[in-house]
């Protein structure tokens, strides 16, 4: 028997060889890319790939090794494609995204458009973003903010994508594929849920309470000490306070801001009620111009795949190999197609950079579908 340290030579003899050879390969995947600059040719050529990675495998002598060997041919042409991805983009064949880059956002006579009503937290972000004078009002549901824009009756809209606690606002994931507008801008404002109640209220008289879904699901733990009240879910925290103070009975506390308590006069019953004390909900601004600004660093995209083993870890491997840092990765499911699901991601980067183009050129060559939400 040899022992482990002549074994592990002979590893590293062909570690080498195996080095030689894929550097040999890439040499050549670098042909193929000058070919298909010159011809025309598409990169990602799926029936060839896959005929190629039949042949391969049925050359294992064992079931485990010949899913090995198409587990490690996947990666080196997946490597290679990556190579010709590369090489178009310097040689300038690169579809660029129907973006206008601009200098900086032009909101001085805009028209803003928010969810909810006077104090909702959706109108402390855009307050917090644009400024304390502008020229904004308020519609009833988040489809009402796109349309509005996208009926140019707003120049922006300002929603809620995302919240610390109780996770993403799926509704607005959907939205952002449906329409054609587009995330110019964020902000993130740090949520502070008080109970509010009639002047004359007391803890004691509540019995039922009014939210939106993810306010009582962030003061879950709250309201789990106070099991006598009914929940209720409403559109908005500000229309919950609203309610209150239009059907004037003292049985009835709203979750909202404190803030809405000086707008509809009402009493701060208990403050700070959330669990997360540092609760914050990340607000996009949506235009529905294409336009990214010189210095937006953050892009979200997002994408189809197809309904096969692997094929999520592939699209992924398009920002490790162009060193990419990716911020979030969601899910959502694709509407008729059970158990098929749309993958929603941000990641750093501006779509002038070459490393950006070559990462998009690969996901838009192997995705079913590629949809850039935005550049901010």
């Amino acid at each position: 028997m040899k022992d482990l340290k002549e074994l592990r030579e002979e590893i590293d003899k062909i570690d080498r060889q195996m080095v030689s050879l894929y550097q040999e390969r890439m040499e050549i995947a670098t042909g193929v890319a000058e070919y298909k600059i010159e011809t025309g040719k598409k990169v990602f050529d799926k029936e060839r790939e896959e005929s190629k990675l039949a042949t391969l495998t049925a050359l294992g002598d064992s079931d485990f090794n010949k899913n090995g060997i198409r587990e490690l041919f996947e990666q080196i042409m997946s490597m290679s494609r990556k190579r010709q991805y590369q090489l178009l983009t310097a040689h300038g064949i690169y579809e660029k995204p129907d973006f206008t880059e601009v200098e900086k956002l032009d909101y001085r006579e805009a028209r803003i458009v928010f969810q909810g009503t006077e104090g909702a937290y959706s109108q402390l972000a855009l307050k917090e973003y644009f400024g304390e004078n502008t020229d904004s009002y308020h519609v009833e549901t988040w489809r009402d903010a796109m349309e509005a824009i996208r009926n140019g009756e707003a120049d922006y809209a300002v929603l809620p994508i995302e919240n610390s606690s109780a996770g993403i606002v799926s509704e607005n994931y959907d939205l952002m594929v449906e329409y054609d507008n587009c995330i110019v801008g964020e902000q993130i404002i740090k949520i502070d849920h008080a109970l509010l109640g009639l002047p004359e209220a007391e803890l004691s008289d509540i019995t039922d309470v009014y939210s939106h879904p993810q306010a009582l699901m962030q003061c879950g733990s709250y309201l789990e000490s106070h099991r006598e009240w009914e929940k209720h879910s409403l559109k908005n925290t500000a229309m919950a306070a609203q309610k209150i103070k239009a059907d004037g009975k003292k049985n009835k506390a709203a979750i909202a801001s404190s803030l809405t308590a000086d707008i509809y006069g009402l009493k701060i019953l208990e403050e700070s009620i959330q669990e997360n004390k540092t609760n914050a909900t990340r607000f996009i601004i949506v235009s529905g111009k294409r336009i990214f600004t010189r210095n937006a660093v953050k892009i979200s995209v997002c994408f189809e795949i197809p309904h096969e083993s692997g094929s999520l870890y592939h699209m992924l491997s398009h920002f490790i190999y162009n060193g990419i840092n990716m911020n979030r990765i969601e899910s959502r499911p694709v509407q008729g197609k059970n158990w098929e699901y749309r993958f929603f991601i941000d990641f750093d980067g501006n779509l002038n950079d070459a490393a950006v183009q070559n990462a998009l050129q690969g996901l838009k060559e192997e995705t079913i579908s590629l949809k850039i939400l935005g550049n901010y």
